[in-house]
Parts: structure tokens; C-alpha cells; sequence
């Protein structure tokens, strides 16, 4: 039912002139998803407040709930056509009343982590862009047969919005921002292995898909009992033979009613999962708004999502209390920052990714775990913040393994990546490599899945050497250009096609370093 009435919404707004693309259809299904969850929350508090023998406080006044001017109900339970709203009027009061009103929830929140802050910042950043009101009036329909009364329907919703936000993501213009493989995020969680009780954070956080994924885990109870920190130094060559379960370690499912309950957790572990371990920060006004209604659906009610420009942070002022357990993240690259952004990092560069691994990397605690999604040139690149970032990330971590993933597991992107896993706190002393090959090209029609992965996540618990897998001492690794290159001892050295924009920025970034020589040369003239 719940997959019809998405298929529905998305027909209604294709005829709509103010939505252009699955970007326009996801932004305007979040906003009323929203509202109709907020809705759903709300009469589930007052009915447990009524059971307590307490008075609720509703967030809303009545003129502005779901039930009040989107769905009034008969006494059948039916949506009343004659006293719900539409066409001219109902499109007026939205924009004209019902914005205005949700906006102003950002004044009178009294943090910006209430739930109530959240429905101001949404509502201050997004516009409704369904200009006929009888349009509105089907999505809404559509819209209000939707439940949120059980964690089994939240995690049917929570599935059907992963799916817009992946056809997002394939649909061109930005929307690959904001769409990093499942199957891949499910790995690096894996690898990284949180426990209950541990700070994650992704300061480019997108549809909040790392943070979900991140939940998921931890809600399911696949959680191991120790820290998975072996080194690859503490272990010998063994077997590349696989756990007769090795098909199944790529994946995890949600623990059975997806209550907590039967993976172990307590109300103390479900407390601190709602309200102190997921972290995240998100610039763009579309993505923030789906990266709250994303982990909404995923059963956390009041997302700690801050929409700010995370490189603002000057990493001088950043403190012990700042820092996080894990950073979980697939930073944006390809862009430029301003020169007055760059002067908040130690090695300045205007590629927003090498900006944002500096700014993880002094966002991790001491001991903290990384996992980092960058485009492979990052490994060999010779310009002086490559080199510089290079040796910064070898000193003071333990880049203990690389994932080199093959060309197609961003659909769309025509970009190669890596992922890069690392602990802070010591400098490194080995580097376990592993080259992704699921022996077909992937594409929209093959993309990648848990499977793929399965082969090295069994084989990176132990830094396994294999066809695909082999280690290098950090001693051995270049002191004058900290090279991390791909090269597989096996296969011979891996080929990096540099794509013509990378190429043309590096030499920008070659004549803006030697222009900044000859400025300071003829500053002492």
C-alpha cells in the first residue's frame, strides 16, 4: 500500500509546473512527510500523557495540525472534501500562513537540538513549490494514508524514501551529493564497528545516509563485543580462506518489530541512541531537509542536524569537548573554497575534500576511528596539499587500510574512489590495501551490492594478504612525496586515469603556488 501511494504522489507532481526532476519530487514529498510524521508523533505522546494521567502539551496549535487543515476527518474516518481545503485557498494558507507560522518555531525553540528548532529551520529553507492547489490537495491525500503508528511501518517508509533519494541521486543536476552506496556505507560501518555509547559524526552529512546506516547497526545488535583495532603489523599470513558465512557479513538486518528490545538493548541504550550518538552538519538547504526526514523514518525522532557550512570552523579554536568517536563521511569534491574558508586549516587548498579530511581528522578523539570516502588521485596527486595532507594523515593516524573501489560504484560520477580507514592518535605503520573487483561492470542496471563487499570485510579483520589484498610498511613509503599509489604486487600497478578537470586543476593549483612565490619575491625586492 505504502509503495502505490509513494507511485501515486510521484505521478501527482509530475504534472506540477513548479517540480522539474526527482530532486523537486523528493524536496516536496519531505516537507508534507514531515507534517503528516509530526502529526502521527504528536497524538502518540498526548495518548501516553492521557495514560500517565498528564496533560500533553502540543507543539502545534490546533489551526495548524495535519488533522485541522490538511486531512479533517468524518465520523467514517475518511478525509471530509467538504471542509478540507484546496485549490486557490488551500495553496494560499500553506504558503501565506502555515510556512510563516512553522518558521517562527526557530525563535522560540530554546536549542537548536529540539525537535521544535527543527521544524523552524526546515521551514525557513524550503518552499512549497506545488503551485496548483489541487495537486496539493491529491498529494496530501496520498500523503495521509500513510502510518507511522509502528516501527514496522516506519521501516517500510524508511525503505521507500531510500529509494527516492537514490533515483535522486541518479537523476543528474546535484542530487549524486547526496547518494553514497548503501552496500558501501554497510562495509565501512562494518569495518569500523561502532558501539553503543560512541559518538558518530559526518560533517557532510548529505541524506544522512552514513548516520542511518550507523543505526541500523547498532539497533540491530551487530555490534561486535571488541573493538575491531588489530593492526596489520600484530598479525602473520594465513589462508584467504572465508567464513562459510562470509556471503553474510556484508549485510545486517534490523533485529525482528525493529523494537530494540530482542538485540539487547536497553532503555538506557535506545535513550542514548535517540539523543547523544549521531552527529551531523549539512550546508545545502535540500539535503538538510532530507537528511532529517531520512533518519525520522529511521526511528530517530529529533536528529542532531545542524545546516551550517562545516569548513566555517576555524580548526584553532577546536577543543577535546568538540571531538567524536568515529567520523563516518563521503565529503563533497571537485568544488573550490574561498580563500577566507581556506584560512581555517592548516594546509590551505581550495578542494573542499582535502579540506574536509582535515577538518575530521581534528574532529576525532584521541583513539577515534575513520572512514572516509576521497577520489583515489588523493593517493598520488604531486601538488604541495596533496603532499601535505599525505604526510599530515600518516603522522597522526594509523592509516591501517585502503579500499580501492572500482570505476561505476557512483552511478553517474565518472570518478574513481577510495576509502580510507584510520585511527587517530599514533602514525602508521602499515597499510593493508584491498582492490575491489566484482568481476562486471557495474552501472544503474548492475550496481554494487553487499556481496561484493563480503570478500573484504572478511579478509580486513585480519589484514589478510590475497590476489586482491597485500600490505606495505610505511617505511617504505616516500618521504618526499608520502605516495599511497595503488599497486598491487599480484596484479601489477594499478592505473590511475586522471580525468582532464583533475588535471587542469592541479595545474591551476601549480600556478597559484607560483604565484604566490614570485608575489613574496618581489615583496623583497
Amino acid at each position: 500500500m505504502f509503495e502505490q501511494a509513494f507511485k501515486n504522489i510521484d505521478d501527482v507532481l509530475r504534472k506540477e509546473a513548479g517540480c522539474a526532476s526527482e530532486l523537486d519530487y523528493t524536496e516536496q514529498s519531505s516537507w508534507l512527510l514531515f507534517l503528516k510524521y509530526l502529526d502521527a508523533l504528536e497524538h502518540s505522546k498526548a495518548m501516553e500523557a492521557e495514560l500517565e494521567g498528564k496533560k500533553y502539551a502540543w507543539l502545534l496549535d490546533a489551526p495548524y495540525r495535519w488533522e485541522t487543515w490538511a486531512a479533517p476527518k468524518g465520523k467514517d474516518g475518511k478525509i471530509d472534501h467538504n471542509a478540507a481545503m484546496t485549490g486557490d485557498d488551500l495553496r494560499d494558507f500553506v504558503n501565506q500562513t502555515l510556512f510563516p507560522y512553522l518558521h517562527r518555531f526557530k525563535e522560540k525553540a530554546a536549542n537548536s537540538k529540539t525537535l521544535e528548532y527543527k521544524i523552524g529551520e526546515i521551514f525557513g529553507e524550503i518552499k512549497n513549490r506545488i503551485q496548483s492547489g489541487y495537486n496539493l490537495r491529491d498529494i496530501i491525500d496520498h500523503i495521509d494514508e500513510l502510518r507511522f503508528g509502528s516501527q514496522v511501518e516506519k521501516h517500510e517508509l524508511s525503505h521507500l524514501y531510500e529509494a527516492k533519494i537514490k533515483n535522486m541521486g541518479n537523476a543528474g543536476r546535484n542530487g549524486g551529493e547526496y547518494y553514497t552506496p548503501r552496500p558501501l556505507i554497510r562495509a565501512m560501518v562494518q569495518v569500523v564497528n561502532p558501539k553503543i555509547g560512541e559518538t558518530i559524526y559526518d560533517g557532510a552529512c548529505g541524506s544522512a545516509g552514513f548516520l542511518c546506516e550507523a543505526f541500523d547497526y547498532l539497533r540491530s545488535g551487530r555490534s561486535f563485543s571488541s573493538s575491531n583495532s588489530v593492526r596489520p603489523d600484530e598479525t602473520t599470513s594465513h589462508s584467504t580462506r572465508l567464513s562459510k558465512d562470509a556471503s553474510q557479513v556484508a549485510g545486517y538486518e534490523p533485529v525482528e518489530g525493529l523494537n530494540g528490545a530482542q538485540a539487547g538493548l536497553t532503555t538506557r541504550d535506545l535513550k542514548t541512541l535517540q539523543e547523544s550518538t549521531f552527529y551531523g552538519i549539512e550546508k545545502k538547504s535540500l539535503a538538510y531537509v532530507i537528511a532529517i526526514m531520512n533518519m525520522i523514518l529511521h526511528g530517530i525522532e529529533a536528529p542532531n542536524i545542524a545546516h551550517t557550512n562545516t569548513l566555517g570552523v576555524n580548526l584553532n579554536d577546536v577543543q577535546d569537548k568538540d571531538r567524536f568517536d568515529i567520523v563516518l563521511a563521503n565529503p563533497p569534491f571537485g568544488g573550490k573554497e574561498r580563500k577566507e574558508v581556506q584560512q581555517n586549516f592548516p594546509i590551505k587548498t581550495g578542494e573542499t575534500a582535502f579540506l574536509f579530511l582535515q577538518h575530521f581528522i581534528k574532529f576525532l578523539k584521541a583513539g577515534g576511528r575513520g572512514a572516509i570516502v576521497i577520489k583515489n588521485t588523493f593517493l598520488s596527486n604531486t601538488d604541495n596539499a596533496s603532499v601535505s595532507l599525505r604526510k599530515h594523515l600518516l603522522e597522526s593516524c594509523n592509516l591501517h587500510t585502503v579500499l580501492d573501489c572500482p570505476g561505476g560504484t557512483f552511478q553517474g560520477a565518472g570518478v574513481k574512489t577510495v576509502v580510507l580507514f584510520f585511527e587517530k592518535g599514533a602514525p602508521t605503520r602499515k597499510v593493508w590495501y584491498y582492490q575491489l573487483d566484482p568481476g562486471r561492470n557495474m552501472g544503474k542496471t548492475n550496481p554494487l551490492n553487499d556481496t561484493d563487499l563480503a570478500e573484504f570485510i572478511a579478509l580486513q579483520k585480519t589484514f589478510a594478504d590475497s590476489p586482491k589484498s597485500w600490505s606495505v610498511e610505511a617505511a617504505s613509503i616516500d618521504p618526499a612525496t608520502f605516495d599511497l599509489s595503488v599497486k598491487n604486487p599480484d596484479g601489477g600497478e594499478a592505473v590511475v586515469h586522471r580525468s582532464p578537470q583533475d588535471i587542469m586543476h592541479e595545474i591551476a593549483a601549480l600556478d597559484a603556488e607560483s604565484a604566490e612565490v614570485l608575489g613574496n619575491i618581489r615583496a623583497l625586492l
